[in-house]
């Protein structure tokens, strides 16, 4: 299963920015799910970090704005956009048919498979029903992954929602 990541939006508001009857803009609040490395994170001093940072204050550098990063849990991000609480959202966003009715895409700029991680005295070289029967399975809440263990192994294991990919 493979995870198409977009800058969800970025390119909304860089047309916003440009437009003749958009606001001016000096800076462009982003919004962003921290953690989930390597994408965007903090460092041991604070600072954030990570591939959709890094991009997102190129974009904002190219442009001539500065970005804001506004943190938000990964299950309220989407209402957040909606309320205005930032112009877009970057973070490592799947686009699917439920949330393109949402929000408006950038084009993907980079695809990245999911994992499955196990002890390894489990010995679970394959992701089925038979091998999860009655195992408890950790997702974040609200992710494609979270819709794909709840879709195919619900009827035979646990799922244990977070918050957070940590």
């Amino acid at each position: 299963m493979k995870k198409l990541l977009t800058a969800s939006l970025l390119g909304l508001a860089v047309a916003a920015a440009s437009s003749a009857h958009a606001r001016d803009y000096d800076n462009v609040r982003i919004g962003v799910d921290v953690p989930y490395e390597p994408m965007e994170y903090r460092t041991a001093e604070g600072e954030l970090t990570g591939f959709d940072i890094d991009l997102g204050n190129a974009l904002c550098e190219r442009i001539g704005v500065t970005c804001e990063w506004v943190e938000q849990e990964w299950d309220g991000i989407i209402p957040g956009l909606m309320s205005r609480n930032y112009d877009a959202i970057m973070s490592s966003m799947t686009i699917n048919d439920e949330r393109r009715q949402q929000v408006l895409f950038s084009d993907p700029y980079i695809t990245m498979p999911s994992a499955w991680f196990a002890p390894a005295s489990l010995d679970i070289s394959e992701a089925n029903e038979e091998t999860l029967a009655g195992k408890t399975i950790g997702v974040q809440r609200g992710t494609l992954q979270d819709n794909y263990v709840t879709d195919n192994f619900s009827s035979v294991a646990d799922i244990s929602r977070y918050s957070t990919a940590d």
